[in-house]
């Protein structure tokens, strides 16, 4: 090996953390060619978990990970979200012994391909940010994690919005009445930030029906009167009854509040 590239390798040790991974164009921009970087992986100096993909070959590489090397490294606006980030701050009774296994990300640009080809057993669910948000980027959180760097995450209140966005057919009312059961100590200023940017009228209704049910205290401090709730009725549930107050058709048998 030249002196120049011993150099290159010495600096990718630096800036390349153990157990994180980058792709080739992270290599391109920080000097490291094609024939280079063929050369680190015969030499098993580095390791491909992916086509395009490149980690130092010691470190497990994880989920969180990944999601780390995304924000951190590949400067992606992905962040976790929806019911990933609720289970991640404790707020969900379905997280099985195994841990998660539905990744939700959103962000204003799709993950790139090979995402979908690590070696995981965990699989990712794309959400475009600004399809349910005016301002796709905000009230994010870092959160530490099994990793030794902090991950970007939604806010539980942003998280469950995206979450109420998934009723009803890919989540059920059941879980999600269980889970907003326990949402006590939400923050009635975020909130009222949220709702205002919020696109769906499915979702603010949606939302203070779930609250009302619960008589959550910190509704009393949000000024539904400023926010647009539309007009006209949801249909949300095939044969449901309907919300007189809130014109949404939830199930015939959620029954009495938890």
């Amino acid at each position: 090996m030249t002196k120049q590239n011993h150099g290159k390798l010495n600096q990718l040790e630096r800036t390349l953390p153990e157990g994180l991974f980058v792709d080739a164009g992270w290599m391109e921009r920080h000097g490291y060619s094609t024939s280079l970087r063929s050369q680190y992986v015969s030499a098993g100096w580095l390791v491909q978990p992916a086509r395009g993909t490149y980690k130092r070959p010691l470190g497990e590489l994880t989920w969180e990970k990944v999601i780390v090397s995304l924000q951190k490294l590949l400067g992606s606006d992905l962040i976790v979200g929806g019911r990933t980030a609720l289970d991640l701050q404790g707020f969900s009774h379905y997280v099985s012994a195994s841990g998660l296994s539905k990744i939700h990300l959103y962000g204003t640009k799709a993950p790139p391909s090979w995402l979908a080809k690590l070696p995981l057993k965990e699989t990712f669910r794309f959400h475009r940010s600004q399809v349910l948000f005016k301002s796709a980027t905000g009230s994010i959180r870092e959160l530490p994690g099994s990793s030794d760097w902090p991950m970007k995450v939604s806010t539980t209140e942003r998280a469950l919005l995206e979450l109420l966005d998934e009723l009803p057919n890919r989540e059920s009312f059941h879980q999600v009445d269980m889970l907003v059961d326990g949402l006590r100590t939400l923050s009635p200023k975020r909130l009222q930030s949220l709702l205002a940017d919020c696109k769906s009228v499915k979702v603010k209704r949606l939302f203070f029906w779930f609250a009302e049910r619960h008589n959550h205290v910190w509704l009393n401090q949000i000024d539904r009167g400023s926010l647009d709730l539309g007009t006209g009725k949801r249909m949300l549930v095939k044969g449901g009854k309907l919300d007189p107050k809130y014109l949404i058709t939830i199930p015939e048998d959620i029954g009495a509040p938890v």
